[in-house]
Order: structure tokens, then sequence, then C-alpha cells
């Protein structure tokens, strides 16, 4: 049979290596940080390129200004959060008389460093007419209008390197042509780093010499 000091040795080693875990947790949560290029629409001056969007892969859109068509109540007016990027400096500039148009908005940011299994995201988003945005080529929220905000997010399907956000404007034809643009704000992000090695050594170091002191505690025990 087994001694009482070995079967109380096993149960503490459980102990032991539960309470590690919980400390290798702790520490990579407590330097958990914000994803890098996740940025709202408009974070550039009004009439000027927003360069953190790519229209249709070889353009930029530029930032509106609140009191011109459309922004004089139809589209969400702009705030300091984030403002509306239409793909003509005039904002009103009609487009897609006939036909449907589609505008692709593209937003790239690199994990690279970063654990990606940790990424996650939410945000929200308008559109005239309406939009999809895609994580990596996967749905992650729909937006129905220009009138009120709609919902994104994501908590799995990144990339350790470059990532890319797609938001896929569909703008509906109308006879004189039809104004259209993209609003998106992130409400939060949160990435944990891959430590370097010396970090996960001194950590292994200090759980090793918990382990040491535990044991010789154990064996001052069964003496």
């Amino acid at each position: 049979m087994q001694s009482s000091a070995f079967y109380k040795h096993r149960v503490h080693m459980k102990k032991f290596i539960i309470v590690a875990a919980m400390a290798a947790t702790s520490f990579l949560s407590a330097h958990a940080a914000s994803i890098t290029g996740l940025v709202n629409t408009g974070s550039f001056a009004s009439g000027a390129q927003d360069i953190n969007y790519a229209l249709n892969g070889n353009s930029f859109g530029y930032v509106t200004s609140n009191g011109s068509f459309p922004l004089n109540g139809a589209w969400i007016a702009n705030t300091a959060t984030s403002k509306w990027i239409t793909p003509a400096l005039n904002q009103g500039t009609s487009f897609d008389p006939s036909a449907n148009g589609t505008y692709s908005w593209k937003l790239s940011f690199d994990l690279s460093g970063f654990n990606a299994a940790t990424a996650n995201f939410s945000g929200r988003f308008a559109a005239d007419n309406s939009a999809v945005v895609k994580l990596n080529g996967v749905q992650v929220g729909t937006a129905g209008g220009f009138s009120s905000f709609s919902s994104f997010s994501a908590n799995s399907g990144f990339y350790s390197g470059l990532n890319t956000l797609e938001f896929v404007v569909t703008n509906l034809a109308q006879g004189s042509g039809n104004p259209t643009g993209l609003r998106v704000e992130f409400l939060q992000s949160n990435v944990t780093p891959v430590p370097e090695p010396e970090t996960y050594a001194m950590l292994l170091a200090g759980l090793g010499l918990m382990g040491m002191i535990s044991r010789r505690r154990m064996k001052g025990k069964a003496a």
C-alpha cells in the first residue's frame, strides 16, 4: 500500500501543477495588448485620404465632413471617434446609376510576435447601402444600412502574420446615381504576445524554485 506521506505528496504535486498553470496563464494575460492596426475609419483630417483602408486594392477613399450631402441627416453624423469614408473627394458624388456597385475596403494588421489563437475584437459599422465584413475571407458580420450601426466580432480565424479585414459594400443602383460610403468603429481588441525565450526561462525558473521548496517541505514533514 502507498504510504500516507506518498499520497499527500501526490496531492500536493497536483496542486502545484494547477498553481503553476494558473501562474503561467495569469502572466500571459497580464501582458495582453490591443491589436495594433485596427483603426477606425476617418482617423485623418476631413478631405484627406484614409490610407488605412485600401479601396478596390489600388486606391484610397476620402474622409468626409458633417453638413454636406449625405451627411446632412441621411448618414449617421461623424464624431471624434470615427468618420465616414467615400470613394470620391466630393462625398455627395453619385455612383452606379444602372447597376449595383461593389466596393472593397481592406484594412490590414500584423500579429507577428503575438499568439494568434488569443486574438479577438469587436466593433460596429455602417454602409451605404449594405456590407459584409470578412476576416481573412471568413464573414464575421453584416451591415444593412447607413442610419444605424451593426455589430461585428471575431475570436478565431486569425493568422500569426498578416491579417486582412475586408468590408465589401454593395451600392444599390438608382437612375440618378447613388452615393456610397463606409463607417467603422472598433470597440475593443485583445491579443497576447509570445514571450521572449528569456521570459519563459524566468517563469520556469520561478516555478522550479517553488517546486524545490515544496519538495523540501514534504521531506521535512515526512522525517
